[in-house]
C-alpha cells in the first residue's frame, strides 16, 4: 500500500486491538445487544427536546447476522457526540426500528420511527428492496434520510443521501483481479432476485463483455429462497473460469457457499455482497474468496484504531466484529451531527442543505457525501485467508462514484 512505514505504529496497534475484537465478538450470541437505547450519561439532562436519531435495520431476515454490529456501531457513534455534548447542546437518542430486511416490514419501521418517536434523521442500514420502500415514507414524512448500505448505485432523492459503496467503485477491483492476475474470461454469474442482485450483475456483466470477457452464465434466485441446487448445477455444467456473485448478503452468501462447497465447485470466486464478519462466519469454506470493500479492520491508521479500541472499551464480551456495513453507519452518524451543527438546527432543510459540505475522518478515512449525494471512497481488493481475516491486496483512493444524480 506504501504506508507501511508511516504506520507502522498503527499497524501493531490496530492489528493486536483487531485479534482482541475477534476473539471478543466470537464468543457471544450475535443476536445479544445490551444496552440497546442507552446513550453516554455525560450529557446533562435538559428540558431541550433530545434529538432522535432513527436506524432502519434488519434485526431479523437476511441481514439479521449484520445487523447487531450495525446496532453496536450506532450506539457508539451516539455515545461519542453525547459525550462531546450532544447536537446543538441536545441529548441524542437513539431508537432502532427492525425493517425484516425486506418491504414487508418497513411499515412498522417507519410508523415507529417517524409516527411514534419522530426521529429527526433515518439513517438506515437496509436492503435495496427494503430502502426502495422506506424512501417514500421518509420523503413523505420529509425526513432526511441517509442510506448506509453498499448498494447497485442510482437510488436518488433530494432527501436521500448515501455513502456505501456503488457498483463503480467496487466491481472493478475484483474484476481486473481475475481477468488479468487470474486470466479468466469465462465468468458465471449468480445472484439474489431483486435490485441489488440484478444492478450489480448487469454492471458486472456490461464490464466483463467490454473488456474481452464471456459471461458463462447468469442466474438468480429469489431473496426468501435457500436451495441454490439448481443453481449451482449450471455453474458445474458452464466450467467457467471464474464464478461472481451479489447475493442479499448474510444468509444468502452462506448458503450459497456451503452448496458449492458440497458439490465440489471450485473456481476463483469474487463475491460483491460479503462483509468481513460474514467472511469470518463462513469459515474455511471461504479461504481464497476475493472481496471489494470500502473498510475492512486490518486499514492501518490512528482513527480505525481508535475506533476499534472504542468498540471494545464500550462492548467489551458483547462486541461484534465491524465491518464494510457497520463502519458507514457509524460515519453517517457523525456526518448527521457534523451537518446539524452547521446548519445551526435540526429542521430537515438545512441540514439537507449542509450534508453535502461536512466531512469525517472515520475508520475509512475521509469521507464527504459531495457526490451527487454519494461518497469517493478508498477501495481495497481483498483475499480471505483460512482464519477468516482479509488480506488487503491493493487500495485504490478516492474512488469516484461515477454520475449517480447529476440533478442533485
Amino acid at each position: 500500500m506504501g504506508r507501511a512505514t508511516r504506520w507502522a505504529w498503527a499497524g501493531a496497534a490496530t492489528a493486536a486491538v483487531m485479534a482482541a475484537v475477534v476473539v471478543v465478538a466470537m464468543k457471544g450470541p450475535l443476536a445479544e445487544l445490551p444496552g440497546l437505547g442507552r446513550t453516554a450519561a455525560a450529557v446533562a439532562s435538559a428540558p431541550a427536546r433530545p434529538v432522535v436519531i432513527g436506524v432502519a435495520v434488519g434485526l431479523t431476515g437476511a441481514n439479521s447476522i449484520v445487523a447487531p454490529t450495525v446496532v453496536q456501531s450506532s450506539q457508539l457513534a451516539v455515545d461519542e457526540i453525547n459525550r462531546a455534548g450532544g447536537i446543538l447542546g441536545r441529548r441524542v437518542d437513539l431508537v432502532v426500528a427492525d425493517d425484516g430486511s425486506g418491504p414487508a416490514g418497513v411499515p412498522n419501521a417507519a410508523q415507529q420511527l417517524l409516527a411514534q418517536r419522530h426521529a429527526d434523521v433515518v439513517i438506515a442500514m437496509e436492503t435495496s428492496a427494503a430502502r426502495t420502500a422506506m424512501l417514500p415514507l421518509v420523503e413523505h414524512a420529509r425526513v432526511p434520510y441517509i442510506y448506509t448500505s453498499f448498494y447497485e448505485g442510482h437510488a436518488c432523492s433530494p432527501w436521500m443521501y448515501a455513502n456505501g459503496w456503488v457498483p463503480e467503485q467496487q466491481v472493478v477491483p475484483v474484476l481486473h483481479y481475475l481477468m488479468q492476475d487470474k486470466a479468466a474470461r469465462s465468468i458465471f454469474l449468480v445472484g439474489s432476485d431483486y435490485a441489488f442482485g440484478r444492478g450489480m450483475l448487469d454492471f458486472t456483466r456490461k464490464y466483463i463483455e467490454s473488456h474481452g470477457g464471456h459471461v458463462a452464465g447468469e442466474e438468480y434466485l429469489p431473496v426468501a429462497d435457500a436451495d441454490w441446487s439448481s443453481v449451482v448445477a449450471r455453474v458445474r455444467a458452464a466450467r467457467p473460469d471464474a464464478l461472481v456473485s451479489a447475493t442479499a448478503g448474510g444468509t444468502p452468501n452462506l448458503t450459497l457457499l456451503r452448496q458449492l462447497d458440497a458439490a465440489g465447485v471450485r473456481l476463483p470466486y469474487g463475491n460483491l455482497a460479503v462483509d468481513e464478519s460474514t467472511a469470518r462466519v463462513m469459515g474455511d469454506k471461504a479461504t481464497g474468496m476475493l472481496m471489494s470493500a470500502s473498510y475492512l479492520t486490518s486499514i492501518e491508521s490512528r482513527e480505525n484504531h481508535d475506533f476499534l479500541t472504542g468498540m471494545l472499551i464500550r462492548f467489551g464480551a458483547s462486541l461484534q466484529a465491524p465491518n464494510e456495513l457497520s463502519v458507514p453507519q457509524y460515519e453517517a452518524i457523525h456526518l448527521y451531527a457534523a451537518a446539524a451543527e452547521r446548519a445551526g438546527t435540526t429542521d430537515a432543510l438545512p441540514v439537507l442543505s449542509a450534508l453535502g459540505s461536512v466531512t469525517f475522518d472515520g475508520p475509512r478515512g475521509l469521507v464527504q457525501m459531495s457526490a451527487s449525494h454519494h461518497t469517493a471512497l478508498a477501495m481495497r481488493l481483498g483475499r480471505v485467508q483460512a482464519d477468516g481475516s482479509v488480506r488487503i491486496l491493493q487500495t485504490f483512493g478516492n474512488t469516484d462514484p461515477g454520475a449517480q444524480c447529476p440533478g442533485l
